[in-house]
């Protein structure tokens, strides 16, 4: 055995033997897996990444480093990695393993991985699948109690953590090698339904299916028939292989592919949309007519009379897997817009996909007078809409549908990116006090760092309503959903004692940050507060130094 062999086994060796050490020193082990009947334990994958003096052992890998040149010129053969030294580090693995096989360090399943710098170039190998059959059929059964007596049988909401593991163990093929894709289905959408009181919670439990069904597509289901070239810059992009002819029992699954899509186009964020559209074009390549259907008319979610209305005065067409509503006005009267009004809401209030656009047909071009929003179709038609002051109830509670924390029309990006119900909500609250809850329920769900119309908006807004005592909790609302670009025109009024009175006790109980964000717009920085109380007298005076005392808090 050559000198540089006996180094690289030992340096290897060090590094599998830390990993285990260190694991080994955790105390909560026990406690981890008692959260769940549904955790068999903590560890499952292991990588070895031997680069000669810095070999590294972790549960994932990053890959920053697989194009990097070697550091060493002197590398181990290839040959010698596979023939002797993987089976060393095997044979020590099982060794550790049947050891702890029975603790809570150890999952059912665990599996060892190597990436070795060789002097052919960088060597991947799967080194050790272990299955312990007896965690194995227990988690098996445990699977089963959970899904007859929580989900079946069950009639409260599930836990997150339960929902974490049994969506990844259905669809893990050591575990279910045939899945029953129909029933696996069934159980998704049981577990939202016994979790729709809680949106949030509702959410997070979407989203857990949503990581596991993406997961199995991008390494179960899709390499069966692709070739798939991975970047940490961009999506996956897949390649159909020489050949490829799928048959009916392969593409049994591909109704799991088709519920991913769904799932990820009405309820992930707008950047993870193209992962959606993808896995419809690769179902319908892979001759999928549903595919076809899905991407003509939409997912089948909603009724036929749901997503599509005609007659004299308009045509209304939505598909949900685009997040597309075409709007044909024929002719140009309330009763059409009222009617378009409630095609959308009732989409909205039925699952169908914030992040929309509506592609329009009139002969109106109205846009509201703000500056920095999109000219888009979406836009002009809600402007349209606002010219009928009937109409504005029925404005409102679409823009209550609409709203949305971290959703975006679809036809918006950069400066011009807005919320779902922007346009709605901007308009009746520059018309009419009436509509300031609904401002400020907008306001309270803007995602400030991905969209700054607000700014706009808050600027027209103290200039139609000034300070007063029904605008001023707007205003404040505003102002802190406001971007450091924000401007507000309000100086002049604030010099009545008064309404400096009213705009300081917006900020009572507020975050120093907070309070000095919300002066920004008005003063700019600081000092020009502090130049102002150095000058004025009285309460005029008391109150310019407590919003410098507000700023400073904390």
């Amino acid at each position: 055995m050559s000198t540089l062999q006996e180094q690289a086994t030992a340096e290897m060796m060090a590094a599998v033997e830390a990993w285990f050490a260190e694991r080994l020193k955790r105390t909560d082990l026990e406690s981890a897996v008692n959260r769940t009947t549904l955790q068999m334990g903590i560890f499952n994958d292991f990588l070895l990444d031997y680069k000669p003096g810095r070999t590294t052992a972790d549960e994932i890998d990053l890959g920053f480093d697989d194009d990097v040149r070697p550091r060493t010129p002197a590398r181990l053969d290839e040959a010698v990695v596979r023939d002797s030294i993987a089976p060393q580090l095997v044979t020590m693995v099982q060794a550790k393993l049947e050891a702890l096989a029975d603790t809570p360090m150890i999952d059912y399943r665990f599996t060892l991985r190597g990436k070795f710098q060789t002097a052919q170039g960088k060597l991947h190998l799967t080194l050790l699948e272990y299955v312990n059959e007896g965690k194995r059929q227990t988690l098996l059964e445990r699977i089963h109690t959970y899904v007859t007596q929580k989900l079946e049988h069950g009639k409260r909401p599930t836990k997150k953590l339960e929902t974490f593991f049994l969506a990844r163990h259905l669809l893990d093929p050591l575990l279910f090698p045939q899945p029953d894709i129909a029933w696996t289905i069934a159980l998704f959408e049981r577990i939202e339904q016994l979790n729709k009181s809680r949106p949030q919670a509702l959410a997070e439990h979407r989203s857990d299916i949503i990581q596991a069904v993406t997961a199995w597509a991008e390494k179960q289901f899709l390499p069966q028939f692709y070739d798939v070239q991975k970047s940490s810059y961009r999506s996956a992009e897949y390649s159909l292989k020489a050949g490829a002819a799928p048959d009916a029992q392969a593409l049994a699954p591909i109704d799991l592919l088709l519920y991913g899509a769904v799932m990820i186009l009405r309820h992930e964020p707008s950047y993870a949309k193209s992962t959606g559209l993808k896995f419809l074009e690769i179902a319908r390549e892979l001759g999928s007519e549903r595919a076809v259907r899905m991407l003509k008319e939409g997912s089948g979610t909603f009724a036929p009379d749901a997503i599509h209305l005609k007659n004299a005065q308009l045509e209304c067409r939505a598909n949900d897997v685009f997040a597309t509503i075409n709007i044909s006005i024929v002719q140009e009267e309330e009763d059409a817009y009222a009617q378009a009004l409630a095609f959308v809401t009732h989409l909205l209030n039925n699952g169908f996909p914030k992040s929309y656009q509506i592609k329009l047909k009139s002969k109106v071009k109205a846009y509201l007078p703000l500056k920095g929003l999109a000219k888009s179709d979406t836009h002009r038609f809600f402007a349209n809409a606002l010219a009928w002051p009937a109409l504005q109830p029925q404005l409102e509670a679409y823009a209550r549908a609409a709203i949305e924390q971290f959703e975006f029309y679809a036809d918006t990006e950069g400066e011009k990116n807005c919320m779902p119900g922007s346009y709605a909500t901007f308009g009746l609250g520059l018309l009419d006090a009436r509509y300031f809850p609904l401002v400020r329920h907008y306001m309270a769900n803007v995602d400030e760092e991905h969209q700054c119309v607000q700014d706009q908006f808050t600027a027209a807004f103290t200039e139609k309503h000034g300070v007063t005592p029904d605008s001023v909790p707007v205003l404040a609302a505003c102002l802190r959903a406001c971007t450091d670009n924000a401007k507000v025109k309000i100086q002049a009024e604030l010099e009545d004692v008064e309404k400096l009175e009213l705009f300081f006790q917006q900020l009572q109980g507020l975050e120093g940050y907070q309070v000095e964000h919300m002066l920004y717009p008005v003063w700019g920085k600081l000092e020009k507060v502090a130049t102002l109380a150095r000058k004025a007298q009285g309460r005029r005076k008391e109150l310019l130094l407590a919003l410098l005392e507000a700023a400073s808090k904390g």
